[in-house]
């Protein structure tokens, strides 16, 4: 497969509330890949009054931000974005959800006495807690890839979030505190839904996954894409995982 015959189209929501966790370098991680191979791409930012047209992208990224900007996003978000979002990924596209953009995916998240309505899209309810779960996390997932699936990165979150009973995690914790410090879950998955806490950015730290993303959105197979030297990128996943109290991989490329 030709990688010029290839494109990923991204939808970024609320980018300039929504970015205090290195989201921004996400999103210009997956453009420097898809340049390097030759892979088209276009990154749409789609805030508060604008529409999003499901039919116009493959990826929907939603960051993290400040409470009062999680709130602000929120009723623009379930007022006149979740239809599309819904479309969209019925029809195929993935959606990536980190830290706060996770829990809006949710029913609900309860501050106090105040409740923020999320689109509901997640089967998982939020509650903020008393203290905040900090640090290096690292967790195991069935997405493979050259770590085995581990993913590893960095959460900063006062949120304890618990998915309903039956649903899917999108790892389980070998360090850290994940999900809400108890049951040992991070994130949550569905085909190509995904919400997580990890950031820290998180695709950097994980080449890989982000390759993955970038397949599963556009529609082809991981191997279709042009093998890439991932030295600096092996090297920040070392990084991360050492901090994480988990041995280096033992190689230079993927």
């Amino acid at each position: 497969m030709k990688q010029s015959d290839l494109q990923l189209r991204v939808t970024a929501l609320y980018p300039e509330m929504l970015n205090i966790y290195a989201d921004r370098g996400n999103l210009h991680f997956l453009e420097k890949r898809c340049e390097w191979r030759g892979i088209g791409f276009s990154l749409k930012e789609c805030s508060i009054g604008d529409k999003l047209d499901p039919d116009a992208t493959d990826l929907i990224y939603i960051g993290g931000g400040q409470d009062r900007d999680q709130e602000r996003c929120a009723a623009d978000l379930v007022g006149s974005k979740r239809e599309a979002i819904e479309s969209a990924v019925g029809s195929g596209a993935a959606l990536l959800a980190v830290c706060g953009g996770y829990q809006l995916l949710g029913r609900s998240y309860r501050i106090g006495e105040t409740e923020v309505l999320g689109t509901g899209i997640a089967p998982l309810s939020t509650v903020a807690g008393n203290e905040r779960l900090v640090g290096a996390v690292a967790i195991e997932t069935d997405l493979g890839g050259p770590t085995d699936g581990v993913l590893v990165g960095f959460e900063n979150h006062a949120g304890r979030t618990r998915l309903d009973d039956q649903e899917t995690a999108l790892g389980r914790v070998v360090h850290g505190h994940g999900n809400n410090g108890l049951d040992r879950t991070e994130g949550y998955r569905n085909g190509s839904v995904i919400g997580t806490y990890l950031h820290g950015p998180l695709l950097p730290k994980n080449w890989w996954f982000a390759d993955w993303l970038t397949a599963t959105a556009i529609g082809c197979q991981l191997a279709d894409l042009a093998v890439l030297d991932d030295s600096l990128e092996v090297a920040a996943h070392n990084e991360a995982r050492v901090a994480s109290g988990l041995k280096a991989l033992n190689r230079a490329t993927n």
